[in-house]
Order: C-alpha cells, then structure tokens, then sequence
C-alpha cells in the first residue's frame, strides 16, 4: 500500500474549511492519496472547530497547532496547504520549504511580486514542490475549451475576451479583501482570470489598463455596517501575449442592474463561448453554419485526437463532464474544484513533478494582474516582465512596506 501523504491545513477560516471540504472530496470518492493530519491556527478555538468536523466527515482527527514552529516538528507533516492571509504566504511557506516541507499554498500565490519571487527561489533553492492553488482551470468546460484551443479548430487566435460586469455596493466575502494591504477583490478575483488567459493563449507579453475603486463605500448584506474601500475593485485592461494574440478584461464587479459574464476567443476559423466558472452550462463552438456543443464538440475533438483533460479524479469528484452535474450545488462543485488541484499537488509530491499551477505559474498570474495596476500607475504599457524582474514596482512599494513593517512587529 503506497504511504499517504501527511498534510497540515494552515489557516483554519472560511478558505481552510473549503480546502477541507476538498480532502473530504476525494476522501468520499476513494481517490485520497493523503490525509489531513494537522490543523494550524494562531486561534485554537477556529482549529479545534475544523478538526471536529474533519473527524465527523472523515473519521481522523487532525493535531492542532497555534505555532508553526511546533507544527514543523511534527514528523508526520509532510506538506502544507497555506491558506492564510496572503501578507503570510511567503513567511509561512519560506520556513515550511527549509525544513523539508512542501508546499501547496492558495492563491494569490503572495501578495507582491517581490514575496513570490522569495518564494519560488526557496522552492529552487531547497527542491520542495511549490503550487499553487489555482482551481478554476479545472472545471470540466475549461478544459474543453483548452481541448479546442489546442486542437486548432479555431483556426489561428486573434482575440479572447474575459469580461465580469455588473454587482452592487456589497462587501465581497470578507472585509479585509477591499485593502490594498491585503488583497483588494480586484487583485484577488483577477489572478483567477490571469490564470485562465495565459492557461488559454499562453503568457501575456505587453499590458496597458488601470484600476480603480468603483464602490467607495460597501456595505454588508444588511446593511447595517460599512467599509471604505482602498484598494480597487474593478480592473480593465488590453493586453498582447507573445504569440500575438489580443486579450480584452474586464472585471468590475460593481452597479446595479444586471449582471454580464463573457469568455470567447474568436480565431480565422470560428469562435467559442465558454460558461461562468462553476455553472453547469456548455461551451458552444462555432465555424460557420456549424454550432457544436455538448456530446457532438467532445465527439468533434475526439475525432480531431485532441487531447481533454478531465481525468479520472475529476471524473469521480465532479462526474463524467467535469461541471458537477445540470444543476449541481455551488457547494459541491467547488469541492470538486478544489479537490482536483489538491489531488494534482499530492501527485506531484509522489512522483517529484511540478504541480500544474507551480510557483512560477502563479508568480506570473500574480505579475499579469500587477501589470494592469501598474500601468495605470505610470500611464503606460508596461510589460509582465518589466513586474516579474521587479523593475517597476510604484503601485507595490506601499503594500512592500507594510508587510516588512509586519514582519518587524512580529
């Protein structure tokens, strides 16, 4: 019987009982290649809570830990899954890496570029696996949508549009995601879509776009307390990969009235729509007269031998297609998701591979994001290389500083 890999969730809020829920996932489904044997929390109320349903949903009760450092003398943690506040993530996961841990940690992967690249050179430096928890690439109809893109029905690509628009003056998930110390939404949500365009076309070259703070007071759902935003919740930019092809954003998750999604590629040979993340929809292929979608566009890439990657983990956690199921719980779904990058990164470990998303993939969706940000900072194209060398940096030096100040406080 192989060894199941021995895994601490750091971080015991709503992200760590959704990662989880993951592990509960592939547990259910016989597809668990590790377990959860240890919980680490600065709150032992929060983490004694989490290892009590860990116990009921699972049968094992994970250690509880308020210190990493007792938590990194614990032989039976083999590797992380940091899902922390992002001002941590390099701190944490740095330490983790030099005493022979690995790491999956939540994106964003850090919170500046100049922390991820600490964190992808201790991941070179000591040999550890580094992912990133990127999970939206692993729904059913993103993988088909690649299975096209790859398979060059398309024909050749000359334009993706990825575009959220439409909200309210809301608190999104929690407080601390609207500070630019923390993670504003706007970077938080769109290190997702940096994540699905370079996974599509491939690295985003060249930026030119802004940010900028589209709800100056947000409010709860009751609307009985308030918040003033400062960091931005809407983004928009133009953007080049080095294959040459255009890509459109917009994320403004903000205003009254109805709410749009778009994610379509157009290319020399047709187009293709794809679904909102975690809805059961179908991406719908056009060339031409043709419209294919469903059991005929699987049956077209077949015959084309393209390449779908839902594999047997998605398979068991998410069903056949990959979606969860026509009209499957948000819940569930997202276990699903979530499930499948955790199933990737506990493969990885086993056979020295790269996680899908590593480090460097999620350094770079974190560069793209910044990229935009920055432009609008300088009031030129800049491009992701410039962000990733850490020669242009204005928008972070501010969020650089309070995580050192941090640090300094201990």
């Amino acid at each position: 019987m192989t060894k199941k890999l021995g895994v601490a969730i750091v971080g015991c809020g709503f992200m760590g009982r959704r990662h989880m829920l993951g592990f509960n996932a592939l547990h259910k489904a016989g597809k668990l290649n590790g377990e959860v044997v240890a919980l680490l929390d600065i709150n032992a109320e929060t983490a004694n809570k989490l290892a009590e349903e860990t116990f009921s949903l699972m049968g094992i009760r994970p250690k509880v830990y308020t210190s990493i450092d007792d938590l990194l003398k614990d032989d039976a943690v083999e590797a992380l899954d940091i899902v922390t506040d992002p001002r941590t993530h390099h701190t944490i996961a740095i330490k983790a890496m030099e005493a022979g841990r690995h790491v999956l940690c939540e994106k964003p992967l850090s919170l500046t570029v100049k922390t991820g690249r600490m964190m992808v050179a201790a991941a070179e430096r000591t040999g550890m696996i580094l992912g990133t928890a990127e999970n939206y690439r692993r729904g059913g109809a993103n993988r088909i949508a690649k299975a096209v893109i790859d398979s060059g029905m398309l024909g050749k690509l000359h334009l993706m549009v990825e575009l959220w628009a439409g909200g309210d003056d809301k608190i999104i998930i929690s407080k601390w995601r609207h500070m630019k110390d923390t993670g504003a939404i706007g970077l938080d949500m769109s290190i997702h879509y940096a994540d699905i365009i370079e996974y599509y076309v491939g690295p985003v070259e060249r930026v030119w776009g802004r940010g900028i703070i589209a709800e100056p007071i947000r409010y709860t759902a009751d609307g009985s307390e308030s918040i003033v935003p400062t960091g931005e919740d809407a983004l928009f930019a133009s953007m080049q990969t080095k294959d040459g092809i255009d890509v459109q954003y917009t994320y403004l998750p903000s205003g009254l009235g109805k709410r749009y999604q778009q994610r379509s590629l157009h290319g020399t040979k047709g187009s293709m729509t794809v679904p909102p993340d975690r809805s059961d929809g179908d991406v719908v292929v056009y060339l031409g007269d043709r419209e294919l979608t469903g059991a005929d566009l699987v049956k077209e890439l077949e015959s084309r031998g393209a390449f779908i990657n839902i594999n047997d983990v998605t398979k068991a956690v998410l069903g056949p297609d990959g979606t969860g199921g026509k009209g499957a719980a948000w819940a569930d779904v997202d276990a699903g998701y979530l499930a499948v990058e955790i199933a990737d990164f506990i493969d990885a470990v086993a056979h020295n591979r790269p996680a899908e998303v590593d480090g460097m993939g999620g350094l770079r969706a974190l560069a793209v994001v910044y990229a935009i940000l920055e432009s609008g900072i300088a009031n030129r194209e800049v491009s992701v290389d410039e962000v990733l060398e850490g020669k242009i940096h204005t928008y972070q030096d501010e969020i650089d500083a309070a995580i050192e100040q941090m640090s300094k406080n201990g």
